[in-house]
């Protein structure tokens, strides 16, 4: 389908349901917000066992409704898991399957043949709005968001631009807007030559004055106060707890009280920007972001429509590998689970999700049931009362609607995964068994298995143990993926031929 088709058949299907929404605040279609943090680990919310950093808001989202103890984002870093989000499709299928840079700004276009998301609830008569850091598509490609069904966006565009905190701008739709940052301040940088590590001042550099997540935040919740009339979609893509270590020293203090240990983060080896204390900063940022969180709360609760409104939590992968400026072993960041951001071990891609709805999702309740990414666009379509003919026949997404609603849902078939990053990655989930493969670009081929009932922290491999299972999931990895012209991993595109 065409650009001009497509935007023509989402416009006609948009008008004619416009036509018979409800207009009175009992009658219609309920809110829909999705918050996505950028790199938060399994175990950073108080609510999944965090005890070092406080998430009030977070936690009482998921007092107020259910927790899924056993969701996947769609990949492993930023851009594909944000596509699979977006897109309904698995790794496999997906078009953006790794982080892929277009300079001078902006990350590898999703095609204007997609559909997203945004564009299905445009189609149910949605206002739509993004809030944060898009990734999937550069200012003036077909990937950008009012291109792909968003009405209002303001944030980065660009995952790098997305490295800094006190930027020089920011976009307003496709407009640049100015940031007090004069001069701005680098996501990657380093001390000055003659700059004292052991002295608090020589960190000042990496000390901005406008800091984007406080504007980002302010639009976000102006797009709520403008629709609160009218069904909405806020797509909320926070760029925390992301590095570099950016944030507030007024949000520092209640951390630096703790009396942390808390080595200086001087860049030795590159990376992004020093940060004096960066334990504190890092949970200082965390602490930000669900102050965020709990604006948007507290201004559904003021307008009234608390009530009418989904909430969504969750994360786009786990925490960033990068040990010195983010010591996740501090934190616990993933608890039991093995891998960090990158890899496709549970450590990486099983992710805090939280969801809530007063009065039709059930208080405080948790569900283990295996989901991922793929399956928020049937959700969504299923909660707010969509026919499936609006969806795409592409998709790989399951409805979770049935479980957040309180009744019994058959299994997961299967969840698939693959990277092309972090040397090829490939896993699919079964039950409770995980096929994982590693190396994959060295032309390896070799497949894990583990049963993660028994065996959560992916540590003993018994795949010599299972001959059968194992030929069982190779040959439904190889099914499951799709060769990409874009994003080419010649191993697995061999292996799919020769099984498909």
């Amino acid at each position: 389908m065409n650009r001009g088709s497509k935007i023509c058949s989402v416009l006609a299907f948009t008008l004619a349901i416009v036509a018979v929404v409800p207009t009175t605040a009992d009658e219609r279609k309920p809110n829909v917000i999705f918050i996505l943090a950028d790199d938060l680990g399994y175990r950073e919310l108080g609510c999944f066992g965090q005890t070092l950093i406080q998430t009030p808001n977070i936690d009482r989202l998921a007092t107020e409704g259910m927790r899924f103890t056993q969701h996947y984002c769609g990949n492993a870093v930023c851009a594909p898991s944000r596509c699979v989000l977006m897109t309904g499709k698995h790794p496999g299928h997906a078009y953006i399957r790794n982080n892929k840079a277009t300079p001078p700004e902006g990350q590898q276009p999703i095609p204007s043949s997609e559909v997203t998301l945004a564009e299905v609830m445009k189609g149910q008569g949605y206002i739509t709005g993004t809030f944060g850091k898009w990734g999937l598509g550069g200012p003036g490609s077909a990937g950008e968001p009012l291109q792909q069904g968003v009405d209002r966006f303001f944030g980065y565009n660009c995952q790098s631009h997305a490295h800094s905190y006190y930027p020089s701008y920011l976009w307003s739709d496709t407009t640049r807007i100015q940031l007090n940052n004069d001069p701005p301040v680098p996501g990657h940088a380093s001390l000055a030559k003659d700059a004292d590590p052991s002295d608090p001042r020589s960190y000042d550099p990496f000390k901005g004055s406008d800091y984007a997540p406080d504007r980002i935040n302010e639009q976000a919740l102006e797009f709520i106060r403008q629709n609160r009339d009218r069904p909405f979609f806020l797509y909320y893509p926070t760029v925390i707890p992301h590095v570099a270590l950016h944030v507030p020293d007024e949000e520092l203090k209640p951390y630096l009280a703790k009396g942390w240990n808390d080595p200086p983060f001087t860049r030795p080896k590159g990376g992004y920007t020093p940060h004096f204390t960066p334990r504190a900063a890092y949970a200082a940022m965390i602490t930000r972001m669900d102050r965020y969180v709990g604006n948007v709360l507290k201004l559904l609760e003021e307008l009234k429509i608390a009530d009418n409104t989904i909430v969504v939590f969750s994360s786009d992968n786990g925490t960033t590998h990068l040990g010195q400026e983010v010591d996740y072993k501090f934190f616990n960041s993933v608890g039991e689970l093995r891998g960090l951001k990158g890899s496709l071990y549970e450590g990486g891609v099983r992710v805090p999700t939280i969801v809530r709805w007063p009065g039709n999702i059930a208080a405080g309740s948790s569900s283990e049931r295996v989901s991922g990414f793929e399956d928020w666009m049937p959700t969504m379509l299923d909660l707010v009362g969509g026919q499936r003919k609006a969806l795409p026949r592409s998709i790989d997404g399951i409805s979770m609607a049935p479980t957040l609603l309180g009744r019994r849902q058959a299994a997961r078939p299967f969840l698939y995964r693959e990277f092309g990053g972090y040397g090829g990655q490939q896993s699919v989930r079964v039950g409770d068994w995980k096929a994982i493969r590693q190396n994959i670009r060295r032309g390896k081929l070799k497949t894990e298995l583990y049963n993660l009932a028994n065996d959560i922290n992916e540590q003993n491999d018994i795949s010599a143990d299972h001959p059968e299972l194992l030929a069982k999931l190779e040959t439904l990895m190889a099914r499951e993926h799709v060769p990409s012209k874009v994003f080419p991993m010649p191993a697995l595109d061999r292996e799919s031929a020769e099984t498909n």
